[in-house]
């Protein structure tokens, strides 16, 4: 008799394999995400830091919040905040992470 295609075994064995890997790999990922996170946030902070320097060559002053880089044209509204939801502010005429 041939009989083509799997047994329930190598199935299930198959299934097990895939599962283990799986278990590896979620971990490894969330921590990447979060490093990622983290790393974009702080590069949000410089690109901050020189809209706030060149806020500082045109008015001869430094602005008094986020709100004033986004009224003059220096930050789009949504680089007030990183992608996580953390928000950003100004002190002593540098960007900080809250």
């Amino acid at each position: 008799m041939n009989r083509k295609g799997f047994t329930l075994l190598e199935m299930v064995v198959v299934v097990i394999i895939i599962s283990i890997l799986l278990l590896l790999a979620i971990p490894n990922i969330s921590k990447v995400i979060s490093s990622v996170d983290s790393k974009a946030c702080h590069a949000l902070t410089k690109v901050v830091d020189s809209a706030i320097a060149q806020f500082r060559l045109d008015y001869g002053t430094l602005p008094g919040s986020l709100t004033d880089l986004v009224n003059g044209g220096y930050l789009d509204p949504e680089q007030t905040s990183c992608g996580d939801g953390t928000s950003l502010s100004i002190v002593d005429g540098h960007c900080v992470i809250n």
